[in-house]
């Protein structure tokens, strides 16, 4: 009789996953809630609810399919409330000598798993469409790793959109069709809520007992079995993609989910598929039911961007989180979690997040990134806050997203230039605008917005890095242009802000 453990993490959720695959008679397959994975960040409950409540139901399936599984919850008073910790448990248990795991996604627990005294063999994660082999051999000796040349590589792997070697109707991209301001009155279907049974609520009463972390519990709604996470690619493919691409940079102060798929959570757990929802979204296209603007947009963002920020992770190694180019030394304001803030649009973002556990990447961006950045934040508790507040964060489309396109702490590795603006970009895609404590329209003043004065001054502040970059050398020659007494008040509106944000005072 073979005894090995088959190590499952909760991420791992897949019947196909490479370990399980593995798996001979005798073999006892490991699954364990631990509250050091719960806790490395303080995450959102939500996000603790769905992954536990997931695991739980996932170990029912694998039992139904025939898999021996030792599984332990929270509350066990046996539990040692680390992975490696529960692996030498159990090895004692049934007498294993040996671990089998599917390689993890981040680098924290691919270290705790090499350091195990239980000898773990890994075996790589083939749920992605790129490997880590296939991307480090791509990105040797290029320059420069820009997303959308992977991207097309991607497309011709998975021939996705494509009409042979080329791209359908011969575009690669279809942004310029894109990302339009929304329809304030325009009626969108409600994304699905999943009521919880009482298994998950189960989870949700441990979860509410057990921490105090920033966010709400009360209103959790997320599928936890596969079989709802394809009901909520159901409902998005049917109903919401058809206006995704026209509507994804759009933010509406009353409508949090707009024409998302809110499907990410659920591919980040191996619950779907990436090409699956890629395919579905191509037959909506074939089928005449979604523009090929909408659809190219999505399939970009799940075998572009998703396998390029994974591959960036993984090619960089740790000391990419520790990055900070700019050298940014500022603490992250108080209102990022829940504190008072007269900023609508700020409060909107952080509103929902703590509601939901979600905001959509512009929210992310260009609103909650765009203000630390231009605020001079450390990057790495702005990527710590990423990581414990959204549902779908994970360290490995976590860190690349914050540290490099959104805080450009990498130095350029993933983004050409900031992506930073003033007031102006928010108001044109949003309505939080208007009726906020401040004026989006004047650029100096204690009423005006705090992104006007704070997008100048960080153009100033980085002229050195930033002014021969030619994405941005149009942003200084506006700068230049102004009157001298005008660069100069905005300038001090600028420290004016920046003074309050280091006192704690309310922005």
């Amino acid at each position: 009789m073979v005894t090995r453990l088959i190590l499952i993490l909760g991420d791992q959720l897949t019947p196909s996953l490479s370990a399980l695959a593995a798996a001979q008679t005798g073999d006892i397959v490991v699954m364990a809630e631990v509250m050091g994975e719960a806790t490395y960040a303080p995450h959102h409950p939500q996000k603790i609810v769905l992954y536990f409540a997931a695991m739980r139901k996932f170990s029912h399936e694998i039992r139904r399919l025939g898999y021996s599984v030792a599984y332990t919850k929270l509350d066990d008073p046996e539990n040692t409330h680390s992975i490696v910790g529960e692996i030498i448990r159990y090895a004692a248990k049934y007498g294993a000598g040996q671990v089998i795991c599917t390689q993890a996604g981040n680098h924290r627990l691919r270290a705790s798993l090499d350091a195990c005294p239980i000898p773990v063999t890994t075996l790589p994660d083939t749920r992605f469409i790129c490997s880590e082999v296939e991307f480090s051999a791509w990105a040797a000796g290029k320059k420069q790793l820009r997303m959308e040349y992977f991207y097309r590589e991607m497309r011709r792997k998975t021939g996705l959109l494509m009409d042979g070697d080329q791209p359908i109707l011969g575009r690669w991209n279809f942004d310029a069709e894109n990302r339009k301001p929304a329809a304030p009155d325009l009626l969108r279907p409600k994304p699905p809520r999943f009521t919880p049974d009482l298994e998950t609520q189960a989870v949700i009463d441990l979860v509410r007992g057990r921490f105090n972390h920033f966010g709400a519990l009360d209103d959790f709604g997320w599928a936890t079995t596969r079989q709802d996470a394809l009901a909520a690619l159901d409902h998005f493919i049917t109903h919401s993609l058809p206006r995704f691409g026209a509507e994804q940079d759009a933010m509406l102060r009353d409508d949090p989910f707009l024409s998302h798929a809110l499907i990410s959570p659920y591919l980040n757990l191996g619950l779907l598929s990436p090409v699956e929802v890629c395919q579905r979204a191509e037959a909506e296209y074939h089928a005449h039911r979604a523009p090929i603007e909408a659809v190219e947009g999505f399939i970009r963002q799940i075998i572009g961007w998703r396998e390029y920020m994974r591959g960036i992770y993984l090619l960089h190694g740790p000391e990419y989180l520790t990055r900070n180019i700019l050298n940014a030394k500022e603490k992250l304001p108080n209102m990022y979690w829940g504190g008072p803030t007269k900023m609508a649009c700020i409060g909107a973002a952080v509103g929902q997040t703590q509601t939901h556990a979600y905001a959509h990447h512009i929210q992310r961006l260009m609103v909650t990134g765009n203000f630390a950045l231009l605020a001079g934040v450390v990057p790495e508790s702005v990527h710590e806050w990423y990581l414990s507040v959204y549902i779908d964060a994970v360290e490995w489309v976590c860190a690349p997203n914050t540290l490099g396109m959104s805080q450009f702490a990498d130095g350029g590795v993933i983004a050409s230039k900031p992506y930073i603006s003033s007031g102006a970009y928010i108001n044109r895609m949003s309505d939080y605008c208007k009726g906020c404590a401040y004026d989006v329209a004047a650029k100096t003043g204690e009423n005006a917005c705090p992104f006007n004065s704070l997008y100048w001054h960080f153009l100033h502040r980085h002229r050195d890095r930033f002014s021969r970059n030619a994405r941005m050398g149009q942003m200084y020659r506006v700068w230049d242009k102004m009157a001298e007494g005008h660069r100069d008040q905005v300038l001090a509106d600028g420290d004016k802000v920046l003074a309050k944000l280091a006192k704690g005072d309310v922005v």
